[in-house]
């Protein structure tokens, strides 16, 4: 039975997720402060947490650090609210698995757990089965046929790549790419999250280590290196890998030998490195952050992952893609997206790029319960955040009366917050209101 750990300093809340959680029989934990989630973890170890993202005394991110240091394959999920989205995309940065917007839908947090849980039993650092297929879209736009082009120009080859774009991107998904169309293909692709491995375990996560040699080695262990031997080595967020770390690398990737912690064997190893990141690295460099023999080991060549808000003539593409997972994951069939919800999403800066479109197409293909997902499917801060340069577009006058339904719902019947959805002011609304003979509940009158 998986263990869960829910954090969050509302009492009621916290019980009604323990409640609806032992319902589906999870063994639940909950606490009420971060105080007490750290003498819990001190002592416990849970297969997934779920904490809120803004807490008195320790933040979120804090949480993070303090449960991926006691327990690397514990999952975290952050709980937040869409206006916290860039914290959320920064969460996952730090570790955490995946965030969920509140208010919670029930099911749509019991598909995270399941998602996170199904993402221990294939722990990270593992190589990934040779056969399975690779699960990435080429865009059509001139930023994607560029990256797309890099990718096949420096597959073939033996050098180290180095992936640099912002969070969400699919930079993991470029680098299963360039391994696929390689001379290693078959081989192993490990990919290892550097910023999740505490820094007393770098080495034996590493390079491995041998039964006894230090308190908690049980058992000899396989690093990261010998695993990937023949294949391919994936250092996902290298940025934040410490100094040390990086000088022991440095000779990993000079003498192609490693050597396991407590053994005074060393073994030979033949691996492609490519390294991911979303910092500046040159810019780590000149403030000795990070050193410039290793960038330069790892940067033989540079592939620039372009932001989704660049890749405008993919959004749809991209959308509809989402569309077809998230229906066959939650066995649904859901035909598309109706008009105005294509203009939101096309105006839309998607800071979290990829990932989160593809959190918002599952969660709205999880909502609907229509044939379409509507602008009632998908959350308001999508298009509260929508410049007066792109307005939210009425159509004929059939569509203009059913795309003002929808925002008074989205608004909760607020009309000033429907205007502002609409990019109207409030005395067009009104006259809009009595023109369609559309009628507010009494109590919005």
């Amino acid at each position: 039975m998986a263990k869960i750990l829910i954090i969050d300093d509302d009492v009621s809340f916290c019980l009604m997720v323990k409640t609806l959680l032992e319902k589906n029989r999870y063994s639940v934990s909950s606490v009420f402060s971060p105080i007490e989630a750290k003498r819990l973890l001190g002592n416990e170890q849970f297969d997934v947490v779920l904490t809120d993202l803004r807490m008195p005394d320790v933040s979120g991110m804090e949480l993070i650090r303090l449960i991926k240091t006691k327990s690397p394959s514990t999952q975290i999920i952050m709980m937040t609210g869409y206006a916290d989205i860039s914290s959320a995309i920064e969460s996952i940065k730090k570790g955490a698995f995946n965030y969920i917007p509140k208010p919670l839908n029930p099911d749509e947090m019991l598909n995270a757990i399941r998602e996170a849980l199904q993402a221990n039993e294939s722990e990270p650092g593992k190589s990934t089965d040779p056969k399975s297929k690779l699960d990435y879209l080429e865009g059509n736009s001139s930023p994607s046929k560029q990256l797309n082009e890099h990718i096949r120009l420096v597959a073939p080859t033996p050098m180290s790549v180095l992936i640099v774009g912002e969070s969400g991107t699919g930079k993991e998904y470029v680098a299963r790419l360039i391994h696929d169309k390689s001379k290693r293909t078959g081989k192993p692709f490990v990919a290892v999250d550097c910023g999740a491995i505490p820094s007393e375990l770098v080495a034996s996560e590493f390079f491995g280590h041998v039964k006894g040699s230090f308190t908690g080695a049980i058992s000899d262990k396989t690093g990261h290196f010998e695993a990937a031997n023949g294949g391919t080595l994936f250092l996902d967020e290298v940025g934040n890998l410490s100094y040390k770390t990086q000088v022991q690398l440095l000779r990993a990737l000079q003498e192609r030998v490693i050597k396991p912690v407590g053994s005074q064997k060393e073994i030979p190893v033949d691996v492609r490195i490519i390294a991911a990141t979303n910092e500046n690295l040159q810019a780590a460099q000149e403030k000795g952050d990070f050193r410039e023999d290793l960038y330069h080991r790892l940067n033989e060549f540079q592939i620039n992952v372009p932001p989704l808000r660049e890749r405008q003539p993919d959004i749809l593409k991209f959308a509809n893609y989402f569309l077809e997972q998230a229906n066959q994951y939650l066995e649904k069939s859901v035909e598309g997206f109706e008009k105005e919800v294509i203009s939101v999403f096309k105006n839309y800066s998607w800071p979290g790029n990829l990932r989160e479109m593809k959190n918002i197409v599952k969660r709205a293909t999880l909502l609907t319960a229509d044939d379409m997902i509507s602008i009632v499917d998908i959350p308001t801060e999508l298009y509260e955040t929508i410049t007066e340069n792109n307005e939210f577009a009425l159509y004929s006058e059939k569509e203009e009366n059913e795309v003002i339904k929808k925002a008074l719902v989205a608004a909760d019947y607020n009309k000033s917050k429907a205007a502002r959805l609409l990019k109207i002011d409030r005395k067009t609304l009104y006259n809009k209101l009595k023109l369609y003979k559309i009628e507010l509940p009494v109590k919005n009158r």
